[in-house]
């Protein structure tokens, strides 16, 4: 019987073509390429940067008025600048050359923020002081009083004048006790005050007429003092913030409304609030503390 034979069976395996795969991995290297030179980038500077430049850089963003008013930082170790109208650059370690003359670039850029800031402050007082007049004009309860109340921006900030009348007093005879209508008036101050950061001071002034003799000693002074207390309750029952009030000052008749002014006028009896300006607020705060 013939052999039987045994079918032979050939298996081909067809090797495919490499996958085609997609960009998205170009675009994840190429972000990762990037974030890693910003990295370098970022240690590069912060290892030729001083420390003084860059805590200087960091209180400018945080506070860029309080630099300006202690004089800034460090600007840098070397500083570039354009004279005649481009024509030649020139670099220095200290300072610029203007002119022939040697210019400090870190006071040069001090007094510019510092300027600045000036500017950008004598602006918000300056619409402050218009928002005030506009209430008094426009509120009746207030535009009765418009004679008694005077505003102006001075050195000091914006100052805002409530002065006696002879026919409409503030304050009761030799008294620190607030007439209804001056509560009223600061009653209506306080919150527009309030709008801004800047602290306030108020001073109290008298006329020159002497106090009647008294046991205790109670003078002009004492009782101007008291006036003064006594209006900057007033506006913190207005809504005035307690801790925005830098100062509380009693002047007697020290200061008159006007030098030419009768002494004894009733405008000479008069409360001052100013709304002090940054440099007038440090003045005060350097000049009271105590070393």
């Amino acid at each position: 019987m013939a052999e039987q034979l045994q079918p032979i069976i050939i298996k081909k395996i067809k090797k495919g073509g490499h996958v085609r795969h997609g960009g998205a991995w170009k675009l994840a290297y190429a972000d990762f390429v990037t974030a890693m030179m910003a990295f370098f980038l970022l240690m590069w500077l912060l290892a030729s940067t001083s420390e003084t430049s860059r805590k200087g850089i960091a209180d400018f963003f945080n506070n860029p008025y309080k630099i300006s008013m202690e004089g800034g930082k460090e600007v840098g170790e070397r500083t570039s600048m354009i004279q005649g109208g481009g024509s030649d650059v020139v670099s220095h370690e200290e300072g610029q050359v203007k002119n022939g003359e040697t210019i400090d670039v870190e006071q040069s850029s001090t007094e510019e923020i510092e300027k600045k800031a000036e500017e950008i402050e004598k602006t918000k007082l300056v619409s402050l002081k218009e928002k005030i007049q506009g209430n008094i004009n426009k509120m009746p309860e207030l535009n009765e009083f418009k004679e008694q109340v005077k505003l102006e921006i001075t050195a000091e900030g914006l100052r805002i004048l409530i002065v006696d009348d002879q026919k409409r007093p503030m304050y009761k005879l030799a008294s620190a006790q607030t007439e209804p209508h001056i509560k009223q008036i600061l009653h209506a101050l306080a919150p527009a005050i309030n709008e801004l950061p800047n602290r306030v001071s108020l001073n109290g002034h008298t006329d020159a007429l002497p106090f009647p003799a008294n046991q205790k000693g109670y003078t002009n002074w004492e009782l101007s003092s008291d006036r003064a207390n006594a209006a900057r309750y007033e506006l913190t029952e207005g809504g005035l913030e307690d801790n925005k009030i830098l100062r509380v000052v009693g002047l007697s008749s020290s200061i008159p409304y006007s030098p030419t002014t009768d002494p004894l006028n009733p405008i000479n009896r008069r409360i001052s609030i100013i709304v002090m300006n940054k440099k007038t607020e440090q003045q005060i705060l350097q000049g009271s503390s105590v070393e």
